[in-house]
């Protein structure tokens, strides 16, 4: 993306591509889905990985990550401002991706409906809330991160966000990882059926810190 552009016109084009790449991820998915009948994932094997479609979906999460990542190295002309704009492209595109799912094929029905987020490097299972309140989180730190001036989080809040991270990919994944010892076909077959809502709970607010960080730094600031 060319220099010459607000960092408000900035934040504009990352959320409309992000939103339009959010309608091909879901007319994607919904093309997968349908060929193997599973529009609702919740069931045993809910995306049958033997073989090229297999792999093709594996490498299609990869290269969606690449592309989010790669929107926000163009948009932004720091570090900080590139991680920015990366993590909006990444809440946009999940938002999106959930309410375009829901106009194509009719699901999810609600944001408690199980879904199999992700594939490497097992899956992930949750409730569509539980990605949905980390991409609006992402959403609002990428403003922040991007739209502020001055704007600066400190390292211990990045270690607690670091944290945070952390515990969700094990709730995620928990399952899964609890059946890797009996192979790859039982990890496929995995079925969770609670989810831990607690320690999600911790772990999403462990990775508000750098979002109260900022907001804490700029209210401290205005009030000089």
């Amino acid at each position: 993306m060319t220099g010459h552009f607000p960092e408000r016109t900035r934040w504009v084009i990352v959320t409309v591509f992000a939103i339009a790449m959010a309608w091909v991820e879901a007319a994607s998915v919904f093309y997968i889905r349908a060929l193997v009948d599973r529009i609702e994932p919740y069931q045993a094997d809910p995306l049958p990985v033997n073989g090229a479609l297999g792999n093709v979906e594996l490498w299609r999460e990869a290269a969606t990550l690449v592309m989010l990542a790669t929107l926000g190295l163009l948009a932004g002309r720091t570090w900080r401002h590139r991680a920015g704009y990366a993590a909006l492209a990444f809440g946009t595109w999940d938002v999106f991706y959930y309410v375009f799912l829901r106009l194509i094929s009719g699901w999810p029905k609600a944001l408690l409906d199980w879904d199999i987020l992700f594939l490497l490097p097992l899956p992930w299972w949750g409730p569509v809330f539980a990605p949905v309140s980390i991409a609006l989180l992402m959403i609002l730190w990428g403003t922040l991160s991007t739209q502020l001036r001055d704007a600066a989080t400190a390292r211990w809040a990045w270690a607690l966000g670091s944290v945070g991270i952390a515990l969700a990919l094990a709730v995620f994944m928990i399952d899964a990882w609890r059946a890797l010892p009996d192979g790859r076909d039982a990890v496929l077959q995995v079925l969770p059926t609670t989810f831990n809502w607690p320690l999600f709970l911790v772990a999403l607010l462990l990775m508000a810190s750098p979002v109260l960080h900022q907001i804490a730094f700029f209210a401290a600031k205005r009030s000089v």
